[in-house]
């Protein structure tokens, strides 16, 4: 499904990318119209795919997930049936929080929070022990410098 975004949509989209955990009533105001046609806006929006999953961000530190490593990931393996599995162990492991195939050297990285060193290792031994990779290297975040989801609208 196609949607136009107008200046209105923008506006309400900054809002809930802003804090979605705000009332309607809130949005509207926040936007300089009524509640109901940013009911409807809403709507649409979201039966356009354009509003995905709502949910909230937690701090990772404050629960304990001190680490965050980039994992860089080199493969000699491109067939569907090593794809599949890949994938698979990706999506079954919350400790991945982004994967991204690449064009270039290297052909997927990977954003892995853990509480620590030792539990990445635990990552690491349970992933190669699932699938065959070609050459793995971590990189050891020291700072999160910036971090968002917000797009620039």
């Amino acid at each position: 499904m196609s949607v136009r975004i107008d200046e209105t949509d923008r506006k309400i989209l900054a809002e809930l990318q802003r804090d979605a955990s705000q009332s309607l009533d809130d949005i509207a105001k926040n936007v300089g119209s009524s509640k109901t046609p940013v009911w409807n806006r809403i709507r649409k929006l979201k039966e356009a795919g354009v509003i995905g999953q709502q949910t909230v961000m937690l701090d990772a530190e404050a629960l304990g997930f001190e680490a965050c490593f980039f994992v860089l990931i080199r493969t000699s393996e491109h067939d569907a049936e090593w794809q599949a599995r890949f994938l698979k162990a990706l999506k079954d492991r919350p400790e991945v929080q982004e994967a991204h195939r690449l064009a270039g050297d290297i052909d997927y990285i990977l954003k892995v929070r853990v509480k620590n060193a030792r539990a990445y290792d635990v990552f690491y031994q349970a992933l190669i022990s699932e699938v065959r990779v070609h050459n793995v290297t971590a990189l050891l975040s020291m700072e999160e410098i910036k971090s968002t989801v917000v797009l620039p609208l």
